[in-house]
């Protein structure tokens, strides 16, 4: 967005260098971003953010047999594939009129709780946190770790680490005590995941209808044991980040403003209660509402709506400068929701993507993403939501709603306390994540650690309701269904980063259309028709820069923090340019920027 602020007087001459990391692979499909920076005043002023492959899984699943979906869409991801299987069969559940035994809703949700502690811990552990490593700081902020050196941490008591300096050399890659531990951790929830879903990460136990899991006792007695060895690990961690996202505020003020952005929040919700949910359209605001991680749109702090059907309904795939054609001529797929809502030509359901592969030019069209808003009838604005990297917007979402009330989990209506029992050595703690004053880069960060411990929390509730069944004779874990000539269904689910959905069209007993949304979309989508720009984009525009490099050995530590903190997909490394850039412009002039965005 532009802004028309007039600069501080005390600017001095700008000295904008174009700067680009293309690829950082942590997306399916090579996610760049290209900007410009302002060395003389140390900001970004201009941020691109662009995905260089297509992919098309909108288009081959046309024809297909609707009970393939979720085996096909987990392959839209290499990590988060389960996801895509929950909210696929989600959808179908809905489309069928099926409902799952409740037992089979509790091993899907134990499966997906072990996924988001599996994810979260190896993203934020072994790749999130070595931007903030000892080795990296002492790179790009050296005066920061000599203050690190000096600063006790406050919860040593907790972890163990004296100074801040000494949790930054915990997490150094490869050599690291807690970078180290994460792995081994990172395994033990990756064979939770396993012992619900069967393989991972594309279940093999996931169906329309139910689980293919046998419910035995010892499936779960094992599933609880390793949880046991993990819980100290959990509590920890959210110790040690607290420590070192508090130091950085402290050590660098004026931090806050990395990363930030307007609070434009959505949340999809997980964890269905079996007691309630039953997959039909007509009362999915009442199951969406049951969920134990509530959905909702924050805007500006407010909670706008926890309604399902209406998140659902101001749902718009815009595009503006993505390598598509426009489909709003076509004939629509669904023209009116079960409850007789009309449906957006917009929306997923109506979508039909036709690429058009072309050269990329940043003033006009620059990426394959689409860019997925959210009509707010309020305004009449359609908002570039973020997912805060996933735990920022399902924690906001839950708190403010307060809905949420189980023997380890309270939503407060201004934050979420989760208690974990006593572990090996740690005792029982009760952790508080209480909403923050901004959308930013270290928020977005801080909430992760504390979803792994809500994923913790939900698991031994999970864990007891289900043992309880098998005590009780009640093993059934699949519900038979035939599947309709013409249905549409859609599902809504939390993947680890972020909102999720699938949206389902069927005729003559085939999939006509059929649209996932996962969070990169949403992150990482560019300007819009109206120019609005997506989340990374707006985050990343405008923000400062404290790394102490200049433009020669410029290592963009500050603009990577904040890409890494939407957890962007796919773990497996950052390609980044460390040329000296080309320099653009150095402008003589005391109004620069006085109209610029």
């Amino acid at each position: 967005m532009t802004t028309t602020e007039a600069r501080p007087t005390d600017r001095k001459p700008p000295q904008l260098v174009d700067m680009s990391w293309d690829p950082i692979t942590r997306i399916i499909g090579n996610l760049g971003i290209y900007t410009k920076i302002d060395f003389a005043n140390r900001e970004v002023v201009e941020c691109h953010s662009t995905s260089s492959l297509f992919r098309g899984y909108s288009v081959f699943m046309k024809g297909k047999d609707p009970r393939d979906a979720g085996f096909i869409t987990s392959r839209i991801c290499g990590i988060c594939g389960d996801n895509h299987t929950t909210c696929s069969d989600y959808a179908q559940q809905m489309a069928y009129g099926v409902k799952p035994p409740p037992l089979a809703e509790h091993i899907v949700n134990l499966g997906e709780a072990a996924e988001y502690m599996f994810d979260h811990t190896i993203f934020q552990d072994n790749l999130v946190f070595v931007d903030f490593c000892e080795a990296m700081v002492k790179a790009t902020n050296p005066g920061v770790l000599a203050r690190a050196e000096r600063t006790e941490a406050p919860r040593g008591e907790i972890h163990g680490y004296r100074t801040i300096a000494d949790i930054m050399k915990a997490f150094n890659p490869f050599e690291g005590e807690v970078y180290k531990e994460a792995l081994k951790v990172s395994r033990v929830t990756r064979e939770m995941f396993c012992l619900m879903e069967g393989r991972h990460v594309h279940p093999s136990t996931l169906y329309p209808g139910g689980v293919g899991t046998m419910p035995q006792p010892t499936v779960f007695t094992d599933y609880l044991s390793r949880l046991m060895r993990v819980i100290d690990f959990v509590k920890k961690a959210v110790a040690m980040n607290d420590d070192v996202f508090d130091f950085f505020y402290e050590a660098l003020p004026g931090y806050e403003e990395v990363g930030r952005r307007r609070t434009l929040l959505g949340c999809w919700g997980a964890f269905q209660d079996p007691k309630v949910v039953d997959y039909r359209y007509e009362t999915m605001n009442t199951w969406g509402k049951a969920m134990y991680v509530t959905p909702g749109i924050i805007v500006d702090g407010e909670l706008v709506t926890n309604n399902l059907v209406d998140i659902n309904l101001g749902l718009r795939i815009m595009l503006g400068s993505s390598y598509y054609e426009d489909w709003v001529n076509e004939d629509p797929f669904v023209t009116h929701d079960p409850l007789g809502n009309p449906v957006d030509m917009r929306h997923p359901w109506n979508q039909t993507t036709v690429p058009v592969p072309q050269k990329r030019d940043f003033d006009d069209k620059y990426s394959w993403v689409m860019s997925p808003r959210w009509f707010d009838q309020r305004t009449g604005d359609h908002l570039a939501l973020d997912t805060g990297g996933g735990p920022l917007a399902r924690l906001w979402s839950t708190a403010l709603s307060g809905l949420v009330d189980t023997p380890y989990i309270k939503a407060t209506g201004h934050s979420v306390r989760i208690s974990l029992p006593k572990g090996e050595s740690l005792p029982e703690t009760t952790l508080e994540w209480r909403i923050p004053q901004w959308s930013n880069t270290i928020e977005r960060d801080r909430a992760r650690p504390y979803f792994v411990a809500y994923a913790a929390a939900m698991a031994l509730q999970f864990i007891e309701e289900a043992m309880g069944m098998v005590r009780a004779g009640e093993t059934k874990v699949f519900e038979n269904y035939e599947v309709p000539d013409e249905a549409i269904g859609c599902g809504f689910h939390e993947a680890v980063r972020g909102v999720l959905s699938h949206h389902l069209v069927i005729k003559d007993k085939k999939i006509a259309n059929y649209h996932p949304y996962p969070p990169t979309p949403w992150n990482a989508s560019p300007r819009d028709m109206y120019g609005t720009p997506g989340p990374y984009e707006d985050a990343v525009q405008g923000q400062p820069i404290f790394e102490e490099n200049g433009p020669d050995d410029f290592k963009g530590v500050d603009i990577m923090r904040t890409v890494r903190s939407f957890d962007p997909c796919l773990p497996c490394g950052v390609h980044m340019y460390v040329g000296k850039g080309k320099t653009l412009t150095t402008l003589h002039s005391p109004t620069y920027g006085a109209n610029h965005g």
